[in-house]
């Protein structure tokens, strides 16, 4: 296990090259198998998901190649020969469940064990095993999960009912691409990943109309063909760099960066004090100093509230990195998570570091801001908190540990690097 050491209170400043967003690649890799012919998928971001995810696809028998330097794989899925896919591998990755959706629609079954990923709250498997028996397809629940549809799919409306989930919507686009006749699907997750798998459907031979919307028409086609097709820059990532750059008083150039994204992020990163500029593909905040930020308040003082929510509300993953960046700006404001319940408990670390934080309860905490931080021993529970933890290190005085950079890692394409580039002081330690 390795750790992050952190010398903190030197602003970032300089140019942040944003890779493929990961929540679009890993559904992406998977819809590779949905194919008659190879797939070419580039701007992969090199993070160990995306490695695990294209050992998953190995393991089915597809042919499969990555080109590191490039960023780019390839996928032949005309040697699929297995549907059942190892325990190791599904134990370590959250997004082994996408593998369903593909394995089903092409070839009638898939035996899938219970996946791994973050513990950041119950995350339900509902709505996967609802839609997918919408279809057609007949489920036997345990370990492993086993999917069959022997005679096929079949389209039918089907209503998002339990929650608009992104991976579940991912899952049922992709098997509905093979069903036969006409699927419509309402409260559909319409995150931007969620769009770059749908493009990349429709470049397979996929009909598809609403792309972008809640409510999304699939014809089933006969057969999909193979493609090359591109990862969108993660937004995520390109936040999250934001956050540090403010925190830390510095600036920073995002490049390149997909302007609707940012529209509607503006929205909170406004709230704290954060104010960027968008030109073509780029993105430049120009900084506010150290304690130059604000918060800015509701309508006659009343204090503030940032609650995540389903596109186009404030993405969960991002919710960690703001609640630091709230410490570094002036003011009171509430963060209210709805989404999982776990994923606030790294706030105690930062109270130890001097935030002042109330945690109200599992979903609320507020948050005082300017907090002086100090440096402490910290362990990253997961990918969205410790890249927090790393954020709070930064802009804190003196030395920050962080144990476990392996769940950076998961999400975080050489973050340590990418951050000493831009004047971070930061090493890894193994």
């Amino acid at each position: 296990m390795s750790r992050f050491v952190i010398e903190g209170g030197y602003p970032l400043s300089g140019t942040h090259a944003t890779p493929g967003n990961k929540n679009a690649a890993l559904p992406m890799i998977a819809a590779a198998l949905l194919a008659d012919g190879p797939v070419t998928i580039s701007n992969l971001p090199m993070i160990r998901d995306v490695r695990r995810m294209l050992e998953l696809v190995a393991a089915t028998g597809a042919g499969v190649s990555l080109d590191e330097p490039a960023r780019t794989a390839t996928i032949d899925p005309r040697s699929v020969s297995r549907t059942s896919l190892p325990e190791d591998l599904c134990s370590q990755i959250r997004t082994s469940i996408l593998l369903a959706g593909p394995l089903l629609a092409r070839h009638g079954r898939a035996e899938i064990p219970p996946p791994g990923g973050d513990v950041i709250g119950r995350r339900r498997l509902d709505t996967h095993f609802d839609g997918l028996q919408a279809l057609g397809a007949s489920i036997r629940p345990g370990a492993p999960y086993v999917f069959d549809a022997p005679h096929g799919l079949r389209g039918c409306p089907y209503f998002l009912l339990d929650e608009a989930s992104v991976t579940a919507s991912e899952n049922l686009l992709m098997a509905a691409a093979l069903a036969e006749g006409e699927t419509e699907f309402f409260n559909v997750a319409c995150e931007p990943h969620v769009q770059d798998l749908c493009r990349m459907l429709a470049a397979m031979g996929a009909d598809i109309d609403g792309i972008g919307t809640n409510r999304v028409r699939v014809r089933g086609a006969k057969s999909l063909h193979g493609a090359s097709v591109a990862v969108g820059p993660d937004y995520i990532e390109s936040g999250s760099y934001i956050a540090a750059a403010a925190a830390t008083g510095g600036s920073v150039t995002i490049d390149p960066v997909s302007p609707e994204d940012f529209d509607v992020l503006r929205r909170p990163f406004d709230r704290l004090g954060v104010h960027w500029q968008l030109e073509g593909g780029k993105l430049f905040y120009p900084g506010a100093g150290v304690g130059g930020l604000r918060v800015a308040s509701d309508l006659f003082g009343a204090i503030p509230k940032l609650e995540d929510g389903i596109w186009p509300a404030i993405p969960s993953d991002l919710l960690s990195v703001l609640i630091v960046l709230a410490t570094q700006s002036e003011g009171l404001i509430l963060f209210f998570e709805k989404m999982f319940e776990s994923r606030l408990y790294f706030v105690d670390g930062l109270i130890g570091m001097g935030a002042q934080i109330v945690h109200c309860d599992p979903h609320r905490v507020v948050v005082k801001g300017f907090s002086p931080l100090h440096g402490s021993h910290l362990m990253s529970p997961d990918i969205r908190a410790g890249m927090a933890m790393i954020v709070a290190g930064l802009c804190a005085k003196g030395t920050t540990v962080i144990d476990n950079a392996e769940s950076i890692d998961r999400g975080y394409e050489a973050v340590e690097e990418k951050l000493q580039a831009l004047g971070a002081r930061i090493r890894r330690e193994r």
